[in-house]
């Protein structure tokens, strides 16, 4: 897709998603064959449920419609969110991490992973888990120092409170 191209679509469908509550992540054309898919990638602060992706793929559709911006060729509208190993990019990107894993790959070509704690506008602070028994780290990183970052996947993490709401119902029974 053409930088131009890419541009159009960003200027004409961005206040749409917006005026939904999301935020326009991502804009991709790809061919399939003789037909084009216009993917787009929306999120916000809370996620992004079924029917505010429905919403907002309506808007698009009934936008992109009534104007030529994909052409007069057939396409495809596909709306979705950035999914679970979502790339890190944005200052917002980190912000709705907290509390997630993540892996970063270092300006210094080393690699990370860790829990992100808190962000602000120069870096994160950061859970670094021990290994082989040892206790997890504080870190401070600073967001010149990363090169790459995406969420991690987590099979099994117990969240906070079942962690202590197990603890308080041991002390109760004890």
């Amino acid at each position: 897709m053409s930088t131009t191209q890419s541009e159009r679509l960003r200027d004409l469908l961005e206040p749409l998603v917006t005026s939904q509550g999301l935020d326009l992540e991502e804009i991709a054309v790809d061919s399939v064959g003789r037909k084009r898919v216009l993917r787009v990638v929306v999120d916000s602060d809370e996620g992004a449920d079924l029917d505010a992706i429905a919403d907002v793929s309506r808007a698009l559709s009934a936008k992109l419609d009534e104007t030529d911006a994909m052409g007069q060729g057939e396409y495809t509208l596909e709306v979705g969110t950035p999914g679970a190993e979502r790339a890190l990019t944005e200052h917002r990107h980190y912000v709705r991490a907290t509390d997630r894993l993540a892996k970063f790959q270092l300006q210094d070509g080393g690699e990370l992973v860790a829990r992100i704690l808190t962000v602000d506008d120069e870096g994160l602070d950061l859970e670094v888990p021990g290994v082989k028994g040892r206790k997890a780290t504080s870190r401070r990183l600073p967001f010149a120092d990363i090169a790459k970052a995406r969420v991690q996947v987590e099979f099994g993490r117990k969240d906070k409170k079942s962690v202590e709401d197990e603890e308080n119902e041991k002390e109760e029974e004890a």
